[in-house]
């Protein structure tokens, strides 16, 4: 009995990342995933590609966006459910997936 409810809940930790990474596994090695990260290595791909595939495939949009240095354009992505994606796009024409999680929140400040 106890370990039924230990597999039940191991699974519903696991079946939403693992889904995560079949949505994404065309963008890079999805084969070379380990156990303790979603992402093992960083998915990279031409930004146009990788805009469409996290619309398309993620349901994700845009939600903020910032420089870090003169070269990268840091995004982050987010879906309805609260998923988030950073993406890294780099001046020499690739975007990469560098961090993702979940209950992404926004806090909107009350104009003064």
């Amino acid at each position: 009995m106890q370990q039924d409810r230990i597999r039940h809940a191991a699974a519903r930790v696991l079946a939403p990342i693992a889904a995560f990474v079949a949505v994404l596994s065309p963008l890079g090695h999805a084969g070379a995933v380990r156990a303790q990260s979603p992402i093992a290595e960083v998915i990279c791909d031409s930004p146009d590609r990788m805009r469409e595939r996290l619309e398309r495939r993620i349901g994700a949009s845009p939600q903020v966006a910032g420089l870090r240095g003169p070269d990268e354009l840091v995004e982050l992505w987010t879906d309805a459910r609260g998923d988030w994606t950073m993406v890294i796009t780099y001046a020499e024409g690739r975007s990469c997936i560098v961090a993702m999680g979940e209950a992404w929140q926004s806090y909107h400040k009350d104009p003064a």
